[in-house]
């Protein structure tokens, strides 16, 4: 029988709060997008007032999500939060998805899963992230760019232009004139 240490019991009571608070009552359907926002502000590092985000998120740490004003959040996005997220201002996420924040060195035979590394993620002001695109450790998406949906960015995205698949590759320019 192991023996359960008092740092153990507080990251399990931190993990049960978070999962209580963030995960089931601040990103309840039945609370209303401004008052979801507000609450946000309060547990989270950096929420701009005028964000607006949707319910069904789910966040993986008390601190750490920063996001820009105007920006929009859909609905069942995933913000690992191991390392810091940075969402500029007038972004726009699509439904599901996933900030990935986590992942691992690879280890030996016995065990690839080897030691965790975390890596920060930045959205540049005026990003454009489709439903569904898997955004990994340590990327950087540039001002004005669109990753198409589906999409998984493996590499840092130039700023004003077109990514899509997987890997996320470069279609093509955007214009930068309106």
């Amino acid at each position: 029988m192991s023996i359960i240490t008092a740092s153990r019991l507080r990251l399990a009571a931190s993990t049960v709060a978070r999962d209580v608070v963030l995960n089931t009552a601040i990103s309840s359907r039945l609370l209303p997008r401004p008052l979801r926002t507000g609450a946000l502000r309060i547990f989270l590092r950096e929420v701009d007032a005028t964000a607006v985000i949707s319910a069904d998120c789910f966040y993986g740490g008390w601190n750490g999500l920063s996001v820009g004003a105007r920006s929009f959040v859909n609905y069942g996005c995933f913000f690992d939060l191991g390392a810091d997220i940075s969402i500029g201002a007038d972004v726009s996420i699509g439904y599901q998805t996933l900030f990935i924040t986590s992942t691992h060195d690879i280890g030996f035979p016995a065990r690839r899963a080897g030691k965790d590394v975390a890596k920060s993620i930045s959205v540049g002001d005026g990003a454009w992230i489709g439903a569904r695109v898997t955004v990994l450790p340590g990327v950087s998406i540039g001002a004005g760019a669109v990753v198409a949906a589906g999409s998984t960015v493996v590499t840092d995205i130039e700023g004003n232009n077109l990514y899509a698949g997987s890997p996320a590759t470069k279609k093509r320019s955007l214009p930068l004139n309106e």
